[in-house]
């Protein structure tokens, strides 16, 4: 096992005061783009994405993550252009009537320079920065918090067939390279985030055993994020075909799980039943302290 090196616990950002990691944060998904597994281009405009962003502030959320490419299973590259088109404008308008941190969900190093130049905080790379070999160059100029998060192959291949001798082991050994990698190249240690994947590349077993496994990621001393939020694995598991919106409570049962494993960090569609969720389970818990 590996022995767990200590960190602080918050999240330092550059340019604002740094979010604490005494609980766990409430990342709120913003999907701009017109084909998300989830909510189906619901928020593909630009005033909708901007009021929904401002509805999950209010509801609790402590981070924006904002992407512009579908990373569904099966799902094809957009440009440069499109992604930048699709982000940009919220991006600006979500900072110009908030200071919550935004993350810019993207393996693009144009879009996420883009992004950060115009007010996001933070860079979630679903490739852990193998995709383009210019995003190490703009997290270390930048000196912003970037997710790794695990996943095998591409968004289009990752469901195929996905396999492994012992998933959290090699996710383990994942995470151990790329932390290397990202050292080695300037990257302050304490800047990194991990995210196992779930859904990506990963078969129900699997993310079942990341989940019930969370604590094993806390040996690299790193903040841990979780983006289980209605996952497909949910469907398996009820032997349902619900449709993503509509799978709250197999969400939430995998948010508190996450929670009491200690995840730093929980990416989610529902901000409020989440926020709900934990404050209820959080007093509870103290209750019986």
């Amino acid at each position: 096992m590996t022995e767990a090196i200590s960190t602080k616990r918050q999240i330092e950002f550059p340019d604002r005061s740094p979010l604490s990691l005494e609980r766990p944060l409430v990342m709120g998904v913003l999907n701009v783009t017109p084909d998300s597994f989830s909510d189906g281009g619901k928020f593909a405009d630009t005033n909708t994405a901007v009021e929904h962003a401002l509805e999950m502030i209010d509801d609790g959320a402590d981070i924006i993550d904002i992407g512009g490419q579908s990373t569904r299973p099966g799902s094809d590259q957009v440009s440069v252009n499109d992604e930048l088109s699709r982000v940009i404008p919220v991006i600006e308008r979500i900072r110009k009537k908030s200071d919550i941190p935004i993350s810019i969900d993207t393996s693009k190093a144009e879009v996420a320079r883009a992004a950060i130049d115009v007010g996001a905080n933070m860079v979630n790379d679903i490739s852990a920065l193998r995709s383009d070999s210019e995003m190490i160059d703009v997290v270390r100029e930048s000196s912003t918090p970037v997710v790794l998060m695990h996943m095998l192959g591409t968004p289009k291949t990752m469901q195929k067939n996905p396999s492994y001798n012992h998933c959290v082991r090699e996710i383990k050994e994942f995470f151990a390279e790329r932390i290397q990698f990202c050292v080695d190249n300037g990257i302050e240690r304490d800047k990194i985030i991990l995210d196992p994947g779930i859904g990506f590349g990963k078969r129900l077993q699997d993310n079942i055993g990341i989940i019930a496994h969370l604590d094993e990621f806390r040996e690299f001393g790193l903040p841990v994020l979780l983006g289980a939020s209605r996952k497909s694995f949910i469907n398996m598991i009820t032997k349902t075909e619900h449709h993503a919106s509509t799978r709250i409570g197999g969400s939430l049962a995998a948010a508190l799980l996450a929670a009491s494993r200690g995840v730093d960090i929980l990416r989610v569609h529902d901000v409020y039943a989440t926020v709900e969720a934990l404050q209820v389970a959080r007093t509870i818990e103290t209750a019986g302290q």
